[in-house]
């Protein structure tokens, strides 16, 4: 009987053992992610949405994204890298920039002029990221996707068609290149989140910004400001992102979960993201035109002449990497030839 009972007992334990096993196959996470954008304006609801939905389809809801927009979890705008990195968020989108000179490296992609197309140099951006940042600038992250947007423009309250035109201005810039340019053409750079830039015009903090158009639309940017300059070829300029997880959290998951993350990371994302900003530029631009605002494109010829002014900018960069211990011309070379071998594939 005592024999009984204990093969009994040991039965009614297996069981239960074997049913608390069921959660752990079946483990759920909830990953936060965190960024500085209004749900409702195109990276988050055509981007970062559609990528965390896929990631909870492909993980059959073992993984669930909360998302949580316009810095909901606290902090400001350049403080996101490093909430990931510290577990306030587990995933985090933003603009590399933000903390100026900790990434010196991805700033080859923002030089003046080095932009073709956003697909072309996110490919680009990924190459490089894979190749040499992955494992040294970025090694305390676990970094899924790297992108840029599409062309950074002018849009001022007075029309700028040759660079004497900004001299005395006030314009926000996107990041230290473009900033470094607009004090070389006698501008004074002023640095604020994008968020802050629609109350910064309206305000008259300052005379003008440089964003691409995709992101007017939801700032009314359109409305604070009647003139917009584009141009020619390559662009004034582009910022890097980055897709950014918590390194502990990517670690922690199962196999494979971390498989589900990698699939959807990389490349593919990375030119998908870019692209994808850079195809709601046009609605954005006609959104202006309707509004009978001034778009000024730059021809070559005119292009070439802000080409040639921005030269003392790709001087200055070189010089501040070499203090570093950084071999700018090598990532200026390496970028440009990767550019140039991706446009084709990706013009329109």
């Amino acid at each position: 009987m005592t024999t009984r009972r204990a093969l009994l007992g040991a039965a009614t334990a297996l069981a239960f053992s074997a049913m608390g096993a069921v959660p752990a196959l079946a483990q759920e996470v909830t990953l936060k992610m965190h960024q500085f954008l209004p749900a409702q304006a195109n990276v988050p609801k055509l981007v970062l949405d559609v990528w965390a939905d896929k990631i909870e389809e492909a993980s059959d809801n073992r993984i669930k994204i909360d998302r949580y927009p316009s810095m909901q979890l606290g902090g400001k705008p350049p403080e996101l890298i490093d909430q990931v990195q510290d577990g306030v968020a587990d995933i985090v989108w933003t603009v590399v920039g933000y903390t100026p000179g900790r990434f010196p490296s991805t700033e080859v992609f923002e030089l003046p002029f080095m932009m073709t197309n956003a697909r072309a140099v996110s490919h680009a951006y990924w190459d490089m990221m894979e190749e040499h940042w992955l494992d040294s600038e970025f090694k305390d992250f676990k970094i899924l996707a790297g992108w840029v947007h599409g062309p950074g423009i002018f849009h001022t309250s007075d029309p700028v068609e040759v660079p004497e035109d900004l001299e005395g201005m006030k314009i926000r810039g996107g990041g230290r290149s473009v900033n470094a340019l607009l004090t070389e053409l006698g501008a004074t750079p002023v640095g604020m989140p994008v968020p802050a830039i629609p109350e910064a015009l309206s305000k008259g903090v300052i005379d003008g910004t440089t964003i691409p158009w995709e992101v007017t639309t939801s700032l009314k940017v359109p409305e604070l400001v009647e003139n917009h300059t584009e141009f020619t070829g390559r662009a004034l300029y582009t910022l890097s992102f980055v897709l950014a997880m918590n390194k502990e959290k990517y670690e922690s998951l199962p196999d494979d979960l971390k498989k589900v993350i990698d699939d959807n990371s990389g490349v593919e994302m990375s030119v998908f993201a870019g692209g994808t900003m850079a195809d709601s530029d046009l609605p954005a631009r006609e959104n202006a035109l309707d509004l009978g605002n001034n778009v000024i494109t730059l021809d070559a010829e005119q292009t070439a002449v802000w080409r040639e002014r921005s030269q003392p900018i790709y001087d200055k960069w070189l010089a501040d990497m070499s203090e570093r211990g950084i071999d700018g011309q090598a990532l200026l070379d390496e970028a440009t030839m990767l550019i140039e071998k991706y446009t084709p594939q990706y013009e329109n």
